[in-house]
């Protein structure tokens, strides 16, 4: 089963060095990527920019599509070139179907702000321990997970037990 989970980084930096520690763990086959996606925002730009990783294919990813109109509902600002309009209203319902609703769009546009970055993803075969401990230290922030409820207690255990002088990783 495909895990789509979102997580806000205290730096607009952030988003991508995770993902490029996401692409080394696939290489080390500890965790696949089938679809990801990441938004920086430097603190000095009125708008956040958005890129979906690069040459995805397979069953799994989610497309440029789904990110488009996703990032056109939180940030108001359309991903590959889609057209965030009336489409988008209708749209918006069908992303209930993977836990995206509204207090999801809400909270990410709340807590992505300038000065901030958020990653995207869709993995699956996650070694969850080895995982977890190349994120440690990230100072990540789960901000939602299709995950069981255990599942995700345990993801957010993970990112709160973060030693205050140990340096960050990503």
């Amino acid at each position: 089963m495909a895990t789509l989970t979102a997580w806000k980084f205290p730096t607009p930096e952030g988003a991508e060095q995770a993902l490029a520690t996401l692409e080394r763990l696939q290489k080390e086959e500890l965790i696949q990527v089938l679809d990801a996606a990441v938004v920086t925002w430097p603190a000095d730009k009125k708008r956040p920019k958005t890129r979906q990783l690069h040459n995805l294919t397979g069953g799994g990813a989610l497309g440029g599509s789904f990110w488009g109109l996703l990032f056109g509902l939180i940030f108001f600002v359309p991903l590959l070139g889609m057209v965030v309009g009336a489409a988008a209203g209708a749209m918006a319902g069908s992303l209930s179907d993977v836990g995206i609703d509204d207090e999801f769009i809400d909270e990410v546009r709340t807590k992505v702000t300038p000065g901030t970055s958020a990653l995207f993803a869709l993995t699956a075969n996650a070694v969850q321990d080895k995982v977890a401990d190349a994120f440690r230290g990230s100072q990540a922030e789960l901000l939602h997970t299709n995950l069981s409820a255990d599942q995700e207690n345990q993801l957010r255990e993970v990112f709160s037990d973060v030693d205050d002088d140990a340096p960050v990783q990503v």
